[in-house]
């Protein structure tokens, strides 16, 4: 099992930047932030860019990956994604790790346009992906979709790690299952709607099952963001419990959220500390 924290992009570098290190410090494999212009839990809150943010933690770190959780079609064209992770790559000496969905509806039509159906946005995601696959393994790329167009798109000098940076594709549809299992370098999900933890462990287990019908016995990784309706830095008892249950279901990564003082993902960083410090390597042993 590897271990991952996503860092809400809501702080001043200052602030941000010992949360960065300390994420390496304590032993994560991997640290996250999210990709929105707006996040419906914190609209009135500070937010700054994704890829500066990553970037910049790219900096003040030397051996966690670092993630987008998620980017989307939203608000970014292929060719445009592609200088930003050829940037991230270069400068976290090959880091980083491309997660990559659909796309939700709050920050969809903020800059304009159509709204989609969730049909359309399947569509444009997929079309999104393998034109971003295209760009970061192709220099001098044609390209004209339904979506998008690329008119001799360069993109030297290509990733470091070869032949591209993962791709982590998230989703919880049967289109989207099979695109990240057929596409992708691995899956993430954050479960399916539930009123309570077991409830939601049960609908993680069935999409965990009908991945492992589309990779039929290959190896493949799975990552599980574990706060979709309990706060799992809640205790080290929490964290733990739904760590074990994310292992017997298949999945090799799990990701928490950094403790915030209130609110969405409301913690102590005396919890997370002990998490790190001590369940962390205890599971590593088991």
């Amino acid at each position: 099992m590897r271990f991952g924290i996503a860092i809400l992009p809501e702080y001043r570098w200052r602030d941000a930047a010992p949360r960065w290190r300390r994420a390496e410090e304590y032993g994560f494999d991997h640290a996250w932030t999210y990709d929105h212009l707006t996040w419906a839990g914190l609209q009135d809150s500070p937010w700054y860019g994704t890829t500066p943010t990553l970037t910049a933690a790219a900096t003040v770190t030397s051996t966690i990956k670092l993630g987008t959780f998620v980017t989307s079609p939203n608000f970014r064209h292929p060719l445009a994604l592609t200088r930003e992770i050829l940037a991230i790559e270069d400068v976290s000496d090959g880091r980083f790790l491309c997660g990559i969905g659909a796309g939700g509806s709050l920050d969809a039509t903020i800059q304009g346009g159509p709204e989609l159906t969730p049909r359309q946005r399947q569509d444009r995601y997929q079309e999104f992906v393998k034109l971003l696959d295209i760009l970061l393994t192709t220099d001098g790329v044609d390209f004209k979709g339904e979506y998008y167009e690329t008119r001799n798109g360069r993109t030297l000098p290509g990733c470091i790690q070869q032949p591209r940076v993962p791709f982590i594709l998230a989703g919880n549809g049967p289109r989207s299952l099979r695109f990240a299992a057929g596409h992708g370098d691995g899956w993430m999900t954050t479960g399916g709607a539930a009123d309570d933890l077991d409830g939601w462990f049960r609908s993680v287990a069935d999409l965990s099952h009908r991945l492992d019908d589309l990779v039929e016995g290959r190896p493949f990784d799975r990552y599980l963001s574990l706060d979709s309706v309990v706060y799992a830095l809640s205790s080290p008892a929490a964290f733990e419990d739904a760590v074990g249950r994310a292992a017997a279901l298949g999945f090799t990564d799990v990701i928490t959220h950094w403790p915030r003082a209130e609110g969405v993902y409301g913690g102590s960083e005396e919890v997370m500390e002990q998490v790190a410090t001590d369940v962390i390597p205890r599971l590593r042993r088991a």
